[in-house]
């Protein structure tokens, strides 16, 4: 793990239904995220990820393990961590400004200071000529550049989301994943990322922790050596970097392994 380390999860566990029959939903999970980077929750379906994503959140309690965020645990929801779900969150009512200001005016932030960071954010995500709109007149992508300008002029310690993009068309969905490397530059912000599309946890990661299928255990975590350190600006150079066909080979093959371990267990 290169740099310094921003988010740790240490031996996390989560059972849901104490009351009636227990189902574990991760057992034992640990792995670290460092400052400014770009990290990728991966696995087959019912592996735990939002689950996990969720406890970093604190919208759930881990049942056993802990989870710390620059060295201090996490312990239900707070301002340093900001997320963004797959579903638009955007309040009606608000024009595009108001609803980016939003969070800002609850946390106190001055009038001033909530404009400049408001138009800031809007301009990172290509909305400016578009502030004075309602969500209403807006795309599901352009709704979902407002939820991630929105929670970004918070200005969170690590941006968390929850299939970000699932919601839209596969062109609108590879523009807002090459628009979210832009923001990682622009911003420096530390992200964990859900994902179940295996192209675009592949293009948008710095690494891939990968889990197995339920309960959700950490089977490895990948570092995308092929990449080189740096990240690639668009899909057309993903596809064309020497390496990434047998990345994405080894993550289905994983996926299909997974798969069937899942089936043998029901």
């Amino acid at each position: 793990m290169h740099g310094n380390v921003k988010l740790s999860v240490e031996n996390v566990g989560k059972v849901f239904g104490a009351k009636g029959k227990p189902v574990e939903a991760l057992r034992d999970v640990s792995f670290t995220v460092a400052k400014n980077e770009l990290c990728v929750l991966l696995g087959p379906s019912g592996c735990g990820k939002s689950t996990l994503l969720n406890i970093v959140a604190g919208l759930l309690e881990p049942s056993s393990g802990r989870m710390l965020l620059d060295g201090a645990e996490i312990r239900g929801p707070a301002r340093e961590r900001g997320m963004v779900f797959q579903g638009y969150t955007s309040f009606p009512w608000l024009s595009v400004f108001e609803n980016v200001e939003y969070g800002m005016k609850l946390n106190g932030v001055p009038k001033k200071v909530r404009a400049e960071r408001a138009e800031k954010f809007l301009d990172l995500v290509h909305l400016t000529r578009f502030r004075d709109a309602y969500p209403k007149n807006l795309s599901g992508g352009m709704k979902q550049r407002v939820a991630i300008a929105r929670t970004l002029a918070n200005e969170p310690e690590i941006l968390l989301m929850d299939e970000p993009f699932g919601a839209l068309d596969a062109e609108t969905r590879w523009h807002m994943q090459e628009m979210l490397l832009d923001i990682v530059d622009s911003t420096q912000t530390t992200i964990l990322l859900v994902t179940h599309d295996i192209q675009e946890a592949i293009f948008l990661a710095d690494h891939i922790v990968f889990l197995s299928a339920h309960p959700g255990r950490l089977k490895t975590v990948l570092d995308l050596e092929f990449k080189k350190g740096k990240a690639l600006r668009s899909k057309e150079e993903l596809i064309q970097t020497d390496g990434y066909l047998e990345c994405e080979q080894q993550i289905i093959s994983m996926m299909r392994s997974e798969a069937g371990n899942a089936l043998e267990s029901i």
